[in-house]
Order: C-alpha cells, then structure tokens, then sequence
C-alpha cells in the first residue's frame, strides 16, 4: 500500500510538517510494509518553505534584517532555478519582543529575494502570511535597490508610517536580474491595499495597531499606491489580493511584475502533489478543524479536490470535524476522523497533539485503510 500523507498545519499546535511526521509514525506502527510518501501543505504563507523542503528542495539559511531591523536566519529553498521564500521567516510577528505595527520593515524579505538570485533562481515564489508589518513592501524594494524618497529628497522611514511622507520613488538601482525573473506571490488573502477590508484595517489591529494607527496606516498606504503610480503606471490600490502579507503583494505586483495566486494550489503544484498521487493507493490530509471554511480553497480541500480527481481515496484526519457525511462525500473525503476520538479533552489534546494524531492514525490504519483501499 502507498499512502501520500498532506495535511496543512494544525494551527496553534502542529505545522504541517509536524503532522504528516505524527501521522507517519502511526502509520508505520499499523502498516510496517506501508511505502510513505510525505507532503506536508500549506495556504502560502508559513510552511511554504517547509512543504519545499520535505519536497526535495535544498535549504540555504542566510542572515537577513528582521521586522525591527536586528539580523535574523531565514531559509531560502532551491531546486534549479526555482526558489520560495516566506515573508513570516524575515518579517513575522513572531520575531518581534514587542508589536511595531508603524516601523515594521519587510527589508529582509527583499534580502531573502536577493539571496535567491544569488542562488541563481529566476522564478521565485514568495509565501505571504504571519507578517508584523504593514508597508507595502517597501522595506523589501529597498533592499533590492529602490529609493524610496521623501519632498526633501531623503529616504522615507521604515515601516508602513514612513510612507506617510513618500513623495517619489526612484528605481534607477534596483536589481536588474529581476527584469529576467519571475515572481509569484503566493496567499490566501484577497483583500485590496486599502480602505475596510485593507491591509491596515484587516490585520493591523492583530499587529499591535490601535485604531489611530490603522487609520494613519490605511493613508500611508494610499498616498504610496499614488506614488507607485505616477512611478511605473500600475494602479494596485484596490486590485484583488494587493493587500496581503501588509500590503507587501502590492508593492511586488506594481514594481517587480508579481503575480499574485491562489497559495495552496501552488504549493500543491510546487511539492508535485499531483504526480505523487499516480502512483498512491490512499491520500490522508488534515488540520486543526475540518470544518465549511475548510472548504473555501485550504490547503487540505485542495488536496481533497485533487484525490478525488485522481480516483483515489481521500481520509482526513483532524483536531475537530465539523461536517456532516454528505458534505465530506462532496468535498472527496471517504473518511473523516478527530483527535477527539482519542482524547475528549481539548486541552489535552493541545498540549500533547502529536502523540495523539500519531494514536490516531495508527487507529484508522488497523481498522479501516485496509477496507478503504480494496473498495
């Protein structure tokens, strides 16, 4: 039997890769002759690079600028001239001791592209989500070369409250290997750069923004989409998606020609979900909760979506399911099993996930795979 094992993370306590080395374990355990094939997912943002790597791609760590501007080790993944990139390893919220939400930079975002080129990559993907910042890129920019100036002619100040000030922006310096790559921008976010539903107003409060800020934020943002422009003659302030990773998918679209996608059906493309799923028996996929939002384009419903195209059969295994048996059938899923099943205590099953997913894939494997797989 050969089983692909996919799940997203199980946010809060398990990342993906986490959770597809505790769901193998089980396995093993119940299916010692079982060929394992490990492809741990992700929606683009954090655990893009690790889904990368467990795919065959080569880490290279390099030392960047962190949201604050103190060096942090971020990971580059390469195979070929391929490379991904996450904005959360040089600009997350968790490198911060303290919320900045008006100075957070993404330089080190725009160091890691650079290290990729250098890596040689012409196509690099760069994996939005659990960013500190709300800049529009502009950190990033600035570290591939842009200048980013004020009336006076001096360089704006870091983060998303420097914008207030940006009068020009010159692009004379920056990085000419870039005209010879192409970027994709992979989220799940589809809100615009500004205004209601904007990067200021989505995810600056989860960044430390007090109301005053988000708004301070949300014009900064505006006055920069202007200046980007009269710059380069992209209108990125209100197109789908521009206001992910801060608003860092809007500088990338407008400057550096980004596209900007779906992220888990890229990193399902990036990790060769699809070629892997031609040789399998069985497909199991997961997350935190298995729920109607499940559904909405994750990670683990892409995998779902493609295992049943493929004609195999797909079983989840999850912290919670939160979907009746015809909505499973719909979304592919032949079976669906919680960590709940093991241990009622959502607490308990929190503090000891991993253990407790490995129990329960071992569970399922003894006494259902076998059935599933000779339907």
């Amino acid at each position: 039997m050969r089983i692909v094992i996919a799940p997203d993370s199980f946010e809060g306590t398990l990342t993906a890769d986490d959770a597809a080395t505790a769901i193998a374990a089980g396995l093993r355990r119940a299916l010692p002759d079982a060929v394992l094939v490990l492809r741990p997912v992700a929606d683009g943002g954090e655990g893009t690079v690790a889904a990368a790597l467990r795919a065959g791609f080569e880490a290279r760590d390099v030392r960047v600028s962190g949201p604050d501007g103190a060096a942090v080790t971020a990971t580059v993944a390469v195979q070929g001239t391929t490379a991904v990139v996450e904005l959360a390893s040089a600009a997350g919220l968790g490198l911060l001791d303290r919320p900045a939400p008006m100075t957070a930079t993404t330089r080190g975002v725009g160091e890691l592209v650079l290290a990729a080129l250098d890596a040689g990559a012409r196509r690099i993907v760069l994996g939005l989500g659990g960013g500190a910042t709300t800049d529009g890129g502009a950190g990033m920019l600035q570290a591939l070369g842009a200048r980013l100036l004020d009336a006076a002619g001096n360089e704006v100040g870091p983060g998303g409250g420097g914008l207030a000030t940006i009068a020009r922006i010159d692009l004379a310096a920056l990085d000419p290997r870039l005209r010879e790559t192409a970027l994709v921008v992979a989220t799940d976010v589809d809100d615009p750069l500004t205004g209601p539903s904007g990067a200021a107003a989505a995810s600056g409060p989860r960044k430390g923004a007090s109301p005053a800020e988000v708004a301070l934020l949300d014009a900064a943002l505006s006055r920069y989409a202007s200046v980007l422009m009269h710059t380069v003659g992209a209108w990125v302030e209100r197109r789908r998606g521009a206001g992910a990773g801060g608003g860092t998918a809007a500088g990338a679209m407008a400057v550096l020609g980004a596209d900007v996608v779906p992220g888990a059906a890229l990193v399902c493309d990036l990790v060769d979900l699809d070629a892997e799923l031609g040789d399998a028996d069985l497909v199991i996929t997961g997350r935190a909760t298995f729920d109607e939002r499940t559904l909405r384009g994750t990670a683990s419903a892409v995998v779902a979506a493609r295992t049943l195209a493929a004609g195999l059969p797909c079983v989840v295994l999850a912290g919670a399911v939160a979907l009746p048996a015809d909505r499973l059938a719909a979304a592919g899923v032949v079976a669906a099993h919680a960590v709940t099943e093991i241990e009622p205590d959502v607490t308990r099953c929190r503090a000891d996930a991993a253990a407790l997913l490995s129990q329960l894939a071992a569970r399922v494997a003894r006494e259902e795979l076998p059935s599933i797989v000779a339907r």
